[in-house]
């Protein structure tokens, strides 16, 4: 490439390649595409970063690098996004702010906003909505000082050098210029979100007797089958329990993340005990408390946390089962999960799956992104799908010992991909102090507390990358925060490590008051590769 590159790790899994600016991520992004090396999974973008997601049994890091940074010098691939046309309405609150601000009059910057071309750089923030930068390099302005706790979706703003369109009604910061009725996140097109990196935006006016608002998508309705159709009837459940297979992958275009089981080792073992393919979706259970009633035989395994697992027949009859073995209840049978005494989260599956609808061609709930089946409460009715599937397996697939409250528990990481945003001090206490799992813990993230925060060796604003799955994030208080299935896509504060990829499960299972060590396996370094002058710097 044209411009120089810096490599660095994200986890076992992942390389984070930082560019000089937007332009040269752009160019970039559509190079990789269009050389298609295999074992890339997905590239996402970033304001001045490229996250590249690998599969490590294909290629390996340093292989991507020699790969990525012999690209030809220069070499920029033509956009094979779609050009789009968006109507809206400038009828926003904020237009003669930013008209004022650029010393233009507002009839000057609606003519300048039709006028530009806009392309889409990465997306983020929420399913569907994309960073656009400006062929009209003086349509720059700064956020809001104070955030508006509610901007309608369809909101056509501007914010540093982007421009965007909300997609859900949400909080924001962004500049409002006007309205459109265009929506921007459908999930009964083909492709829910209207725009993805590389498509080419051109905005036309319209009035206001022309356009009806946009709305946000409303999700397909999963209406959960009535008592009495057969299948499992959930009686109670203390906390959501919610649908998860092996993930939404492959949908970081539009602005969504994989999601998936938490814990994919469990989820992995309970299926491999019936005989289903491994990735089918399974009941996700946190923290026990969940009982339901067979309305027909079943044959059935819970994997994960360590809870107790109890049958009630209809005759009477009391049976404990113990996680990670298959076994059979009978119609009428109750199948009662208590609260874990180690581990989180707990994995029900049935031979031949569930049925359960899929949106973006998975069946897991992410609670971030608002998608998938909705959790499942009382009254509910688990479907049997009855699908084709191989031998039980007949012994124990238990799995490791997991950890309870409380106890202390080492956990490996890969330096990277911001280490040096730290001072060499809170580097060291990183890995030499012990964090507690708090309370403010879900399956987009576990909270940590420790007693001394990390300090920044840099100020600055991290422009917008994109994170994966065991990123351990430090925001602004110091207190780290390990990203889980649910993470968000792309995120604005320094990741210090990334858990490795054989300790991901383990992390999911981390309870409350659970103390964690970090353990760097692999040390930060930074690959650098320029273009007349090729280096490599190890940090």
């Amino acid at each position: 490439m044209s411009n120089s590159l810096q490599f660095r790790r994200a986890g076992s899994n992942g390389l984070l390649i930082e560019l000089p600016d937007l332009d040269a991520t752009v160019a970039l992004f559509e190079t990789i595409a269009g050389a298609a090396f295999d074992g890339i999974e997905e590239v996402i973008p970033g304001a001045r970063t490229l996250l590249v997601q690998f599969n490590s049994l294909v290629v390996s890091n340093d292989e991507l690098v020699r790969l990525i940074g012999g690209l030809e010098s220069g070499r920029r691939a033509q956009s094979s996004g779609q050009l789009i046309e968006i109507p809206v309405v400038y009828d926003g609150e904020d237009l003669e702010f930013v008209a004022a601000h650029l010393g233009w009059s507002v009839d000057q910057l609606i003519s300048r906003h039709r006028a530009a071309t806009f392309t889409v750089a990465f997306t983020g923030f929420a399913p569907g909505f994309a960073y656009m930068t400006c062929d009209d390099p003086q349509l720059d302005v700064p956020r809001r000082q104070s955030p508006r706790v509610r901007i309608p979706a369809g909101s056509v703003a501007i914010a540093g050098p982007f421009c965007g369109v909300y997609p859900t009604d949400s909080p924001g910061g962004w500049q409002l210029l006007g309205t459109t009725p265009s929506t921007m996140w459908d999930l009964t097109r083909e492709r829910a979100a209207l725009l993805a990196p590389g498509d080419r935006v051109r905005f036309r006016e319209i009035s206001k007797k022309d356009s009806i608002l946009a709305k946000a998508s409303v999700p397909p309705s999963f209406v959960q089958p009535v008592a009495g159709s057969g299948g499992l009837r959930v009686i109670s459940t203390d906390r959501p329990a919610l649908y998860q297979d092996a993930g939404r992958h492959g949908c970081s275009n539009q602005g969504v993340s994989g999601s998936g089981a938490a814990d994919h080792a469990a989820l992995r073992a309970a299926n491999e005990l019936l005989g289903n393919q491994v990735d089918w979706a399974a009941v996700e259970i946190t923290y026990g408390g969940f009982v339901l009633e067979a309305g027909e035989p079943v044959t059935c395994a819970v994997t994960g946390a360590g809870a107790p697992v109890r049958i009630e027949s209809a005759q009477g009859h009391i049976v404990e089962v113990p996680t990670g073995v298959a076994f059979a209840l009978d119609a009428g049978d109750i199948l009662k999960l208590g609260v874990p005494l180690s581990g989180v989260r707990s994995y029900l599956a049935i031979r031949g799956g569930f049925e359960v609808e899929k949106v973006l061609g998975s069946a897991s709930t992410d609670t971030l992104a608002k998608l998938g089946p909705a959790p499942l409460k009382a009254g509910d009715v688990l479907l049997p799908a009855n699908k084709a599937c191989a031998s039980i397996y007949p012994y124990s697939l238990a799995g490791p010992s997991l950890p309870r409250g409380g106890d202390l528990i080492t956990i490996d990481v890969v330096m990277g991909p911001r280490t040096d945003w730290f001072t060499p001090e809170s580097v060291l206490a990183f890995f030499s102090q012990s964090w507690t799992a708090t309370t403010e813990s879900s399956r987009v993230g576990v909270r940590l507390q420790g007693a001394h925060a990390l300090l920044r060796a840099r100020q600055d604003e991290l422009p917008s990358e994109g994170t994966c799955v065991g990123s351990i994030q430090v925001p602004a208080s110091g207190q780290p925060v390990l990203f889980l299935a649910d993470h968000p896509l792309t995120g604005g504060y320094p990741v210090i490590a990334v858990v490795a990829s054989h300790h991901l499960s383990l992390a999911a299972q981390v309870p409350i008051g659970c103390k964690i060590r970090f353990n760097p396996i692999v040390d930060f370094q930074v690959n650098a590769k320029e273009k007349n002058n090729e280096k490599v710097v190890d940090r």
